[in-house]
C-alpha cells in the first residue's frame, strides 16, 4: 500500500480516542499516514441501558464495522472485550497490539480496599460479571448500576462527597462571619470554601457540578481503561485479585478489524503482537464455545507460559451465589482446539446451567 492515508474508525469517547491514537501512533511510526474518523455507536446514544443488554447487539462495535464493510474507512479500532464473538460479514481481526494490564481495580475516594469497605457499602458497576464477582466475594455489599465513560464514572463516585463537604465549608464560613467580634469561633476547617475549591483538581471540580442519584462508596473499572483515560495517577485504587476477580475475555486488549486483504496484511504486519494474539484467541474461543456472549457473568484470562497457555475461567450466577472456577494448561500449538474442548468440559460441569439461567434473567 503506497501513497495512501489509512482511515481508522473509532468511537468518540476519551478512552476510545486514546486507544485509537495509540494505534495511529504505532502505524505512523512505521511510516504510514493515518486519519482517525469518529463514529457514534448505539451504545453511545443509549445512556440508560446496562452494558450487558447493549452487548447483546454489539452496541459499541457494529456501527464502526459497518463503516469498514461499506468502504467508508479502512479499519476500525475496538476494545476487544466489547466485541461479540459472532463474526461480522467478511471482517477479520487484522491486528491485536500488545495488551495492557488485563485486571480490574476498585476505585475509592480514600484508597480503601474491598476488604475495608463497611457492610452495606455501595459499589458501582455496569457489568454483570463484576456484579456477580463482588457479591460472590462479599455478599454484604450493595451493587448498583453505573453508566458512562471512565471519567464520568469517577466523577459520579466523587460527586456527593465533594458536594457535601463544600456545603459544610460554606456553612462554616457563614458561622464564622456571624460570630465575628462576638465570641471566638472554633473553625471546623482550616480553609474557607473558596480556598478549598481553588485547591481542587480539574477532575474534582467537574465532579462538583455533576448531579447524581446514587452515592457510591466505590466503583470497579478495568485498570487498562483507567490508565488509557489518564486517570490512574489522579485517583486512589486497589488492584483486585485476578484469580478471585477473573477479567473479561479480551480485557485490556485492542482489536483492529478490516476487510480489504491489503489492509489486513498491512495492519497484521505492523501491529500484531503474537503473545497477545494467542492469549486473546484462547479467551474468546472459550467465551464463544460457552455461548455466554455478554449475557452471563463469566471471566476468562489466559497467560502464555512457555509451551503452554495457562487459562483461568470463572462462571457465576448473576447474584454471586454460585461460582464455577477452574484452570487448565493448554498446548500453544493447539491452543484454539484445546480451548474449545476446555469450554465443553466446563459446560458439562454445570457452567451451561448457570449461563442458561443468566440468559433467562436478562431476557425477562
Amino acid at each position: 500500500m503506497t501513497e495512501r492515508t489509512l482511515r481508522l474508525a473509532t468511537r468518540g469517547s476519551v478512552l476510545a480516542r486514546r486507544q485509537a491514537a495509540s494505534v495511529k501512533e504505532a502505524l505512523e511510526g512505521r511510516r504510514l499516514d493515518v486519519e482517525l474518523v469518529e463514529v457514534e455507536t448505539e451504545g453511545d446514544r443509549i445512556q440508560d441501558e446496562l452494558i450487558h443488554r447493549l452487548g447483546k447487539i454489539g452496541a459499541f462495535v457494529h456501527a464502526l464495522d459497518e463503516h469498514v464493510s461499506d468502504g467508508e474507512v479502512d479499519a476500525a479500532v475496538h476494545s476487544m472485550k466489547d466485541m461479540p464473538t459472532e463474526k461480522h460479514n467478511d471482517l477479520v481481526v487484522a491486528g491485536v497490539p500488545e495488551r495492557a494490564n488485563a485486571g480490574d481495580v476498585l476505585v475509592t475516594r480514600d484508597g480503601s480496599t474491598i476488604d475495608d469497605l463497611p457492610e452495606g457499602a455501595v459499589v458501582g458497576t455496569g457489568s454483570l460479571r463484576r456484579q456477580a464477582q463482588i457479591l460472590n466475594y462479599r455478599d454484604d455489599l450493595v451493587v448498583e448500576p453505573i453508566r458512562g465513560n471512565v471519567d464520568t464514572r469517577v466523577e459520579k463516585l466523587l460527586a456527593t462527597h465533594l458536594q457535601r463537604e463544600h456545603e459544610a465549608r460554606v456553612e462554616n464560613d457563614k458561622d464564622r462571619a456571624g460570630k465575628k467580634g462576638k465570641v471566638e469561633h472554633e473553625d471546623e476547617f482550616d480553609q474557607t470554601a473558596d480556598e478549598w475549591f481553588d485547591g481542587l483538581s480539574e477532575l474534582e471540580r467537574q465532579a462538583m457540578s455533576r448531579k447524581v442519584e446514587t452515592e457510591y462508596d466505590a466503583i470497579v473499572l478495568a485498570e487498562a481503561g483507567l490508565e488509557r483515560s489518564g486517570l490512574a495517577e489522579k485517583v486512589e485504587y486497589e488492584r483486585l485479585n485476578r484469580s478471585q476477580f477473573v477479567p473479561a475475555p479480551g480485557q485490556g486488549a485492542i482489536a483492529v478489524t478490516a476487510a480489504d486483504s491489503e489492509v489486513i496484511d498491512l495492519v497484521n504486519e505492523k501491529l500484531d503482537h503474537p503473545r497477545t494474539r494467542v492469549e486473546t484467541t484462547v479467551e474468546r474461543t472459550v467465551l464463544e464455545e460457552l455461548g455466554a456472549g455478554c449475557i452471563a457473568p463469566i471471566g476468562v484470562h489466559a497467560l502464555l507460559q512457555g509451551e503452554h497457555v495457562h487459562v483461568e475461567v470463572q462462571v457465576l450466577a448473576t447474584d454471586g451465589s454460585e461460582a464455577i472456577k477452574t484452570t487448565r494448561d493448554l498446548s500453544v500449538q493447539r491452543h484454539a482446539t484445546e480451548a474449545r474442548d476446555f469450554a465443553q468440559n466446563l459446560r458439562d460441569r454445570g457452567a451451561g446451567q448457570l449461563i442458561e439461567a443468566a440468559r433467562d434473567e436478562t431476557e425477562e
